[in-house]
Parts: C-alpha cells; sequence; structure tokens
C-alpha cells in the first residue's frame, strides 16, 4: 500500500480505532444513567463553577462522540440540558453534533469515494446524479427523522459526493428540533435524580413529539417533489 493511500485511509482509520478502543474496554460503562445520578450533584456544582471551561469541554466531547460514532450519544444529547438548561444545552449539542459529523463525512469522502465508485459503477453514477440535484432536501429529511441512525446519515452524503457546505447546513439544521426535545428532556432530569427515578428518552417517540418532526421532514422534500413535477410538465409540453 502506497504511502499515498495511507494518507487516504488515515483519518477513517483513527475514528475507527477509536471505537474500537471505546468498546474495547467498555467504556460505555462510565456514561450511563446510573452513573450521572450517582454524581449529578457534584457534576452540577462543578459546571456552575467552571461554566465557561465546561462549555467548551461539552462541545469537545459531543464532537468526538459523534466523529468517533460512539454509542453514548443518546445519554450526552439529553445531559445538556441537565447541565447548561435547554436552550444553551440544545445549542451546544448542534454544534458538537454538526463539528462531529464534518470530521465523519471529512475522513470517509477521503477515504472511500474513490474505491466506493470503482466498485458501484454505472448505476451508482445515476443514482449519484439524482441525489446530488436535491442533496440538501434529502439529507435535511433525514436529519429531521429521528429514526435513521446518526452515523449511517453521515457517511451516505460523502460517498454520493455532496458538497460539504450543502451537507454542514443541512446537519446543522436538521439535528435542531430533536435537540431540544433531548434538552427538554434532559433539564428535568435533576429532579428525578432527587426523587430515586430514572429518565425515559422514548418521549421522542411519541406521537406527540413524532408527529412535529416528521412534518417537518415532509416539507423539507417539498422542494423536491416540486421540481420532479415541475420537469414533468416541461416534458409534456416539449
Amino acid at each position: 500500500m502506497t504511502s499515498q493511500m495511507w494518507r487516504r485511509l488515515a483519518p477513517a482509520a483513527i475514528l475507527l480505532l477509536g471505537l474500537a478502543l471505546f468498546l474495547l474496554f467498555g467504556l460505555e460503562r462510565y456514561f450511563s444513567f446510573e452513573m450521572l445520578s450517582r454524581n449529578h450533584a457534584a457534576l452540577l456544582a462543578w459546571v456552575t463553577a467552571n461554566t465557561m471551561l465546561a462549555v467548551v469541554l461539552f462541545v469537545l466531547a459531543y464532537t468526538l462522540v459523534v466523529a468517533f460514532s460512539l454509542p453514548i450519544a443518546i445519554i450526552i444529547t439529553p445531559l445538556s440540558g441537565f447541565l447548561f438548561g435547554v436552550w444553551i444545552g440544545a445549542v451546544l449539542s448542534v454544534i458538537g453534533a454538526t463539528l462531529g459529523s464534518v470530521a465523519v463525512f471529512l475522513a470517509a469522502r477521503t477515504a472511500f469515494y474513490d474505491l466506493f465508485h470503482a466498485r458501484a459503477g454505472a448505476m451508482l453514477a445515476r443514482f449519484e446524479d439524482g441525489f446530488r440535484r436535491d442533496s440538501f432536501s434529502y439529507l435535511l429529511f433525514l436529519r429531521l427523522v429521528p429514526v435513521f441512525p446518526f452515523w449511517l446519515v453521515n457517511i451516505v452524503p460523502a460517498l454520493l459526493g455532496m458538497k460539504l457546505g450543502p451537507y454542514t447546513l443541512a446537519t446543522l439544521i436538521g439535528i435542531i428540533p430533536a435537540a431540544f426535545v433531548y434538552a427538554g428532556v434532559g433539564a428535568s432530569f435533576g429532579l428525578l435524580f432527587d426523587r430515586g427515578e430514572s429518565p425515559d428518552l422514548g418521549i421522542i417517540f411519541e406521537w406527540r413529539i413524532l408527529l412535529p418532526l416528521l412534518g417537518l421532514a415532509a416539507l423539507a422534500l417539498v422542494p423536491v417533489l416540486y421540481a420532479h413535477l415541475r420537469g414533468r410538465n416541461d416534458n409534456a409540453r416539449s
């Protein structure tokens, strides 16, 4: 393998290695609601005494969680609301998640884009052309619906040739609603922990929460539908 190939694979290899080490050493056990319940008072006191440092460290930690695709984002996102309140917590989550997503996107594009296209052939090229024309709307839809694996949505646009600018903007906008929902849930953690109760994150899959998110996702596809119908009308006239 040439040195140029190693340089292309290095970013993705580092991210995969980070995930592997995290799982190998079982570090996820330190990021549980039980652990948070035991230490929530001390953690909140430290954040109150070191607010600016806590903000920087939280964004950095969230960026790394997303970049390494660590299976603890489900805890980190509501933690933002517990530590910083709903508004600031959601904003910090969006910033960290966007930065981490960009890191995965760039690593995947650098390492796998050429290889993926060499193997996939002409069929992918036609699909890619269609995706690129409305890539912003498609990605915005995927971000708004909280059922698609976040790591997968980070990688696929890179393999389909989406540009970094639209990818970043669609990611930033698309994760805002869910970030506020989770931060809102996290803001009640202190009360739950004081009562000895465990948080329930299933709220985001309740219809009263899920339906508005699905509605926003449907709106994201309106430009795609409009372009499709307009194209059909133009073809009919010609």
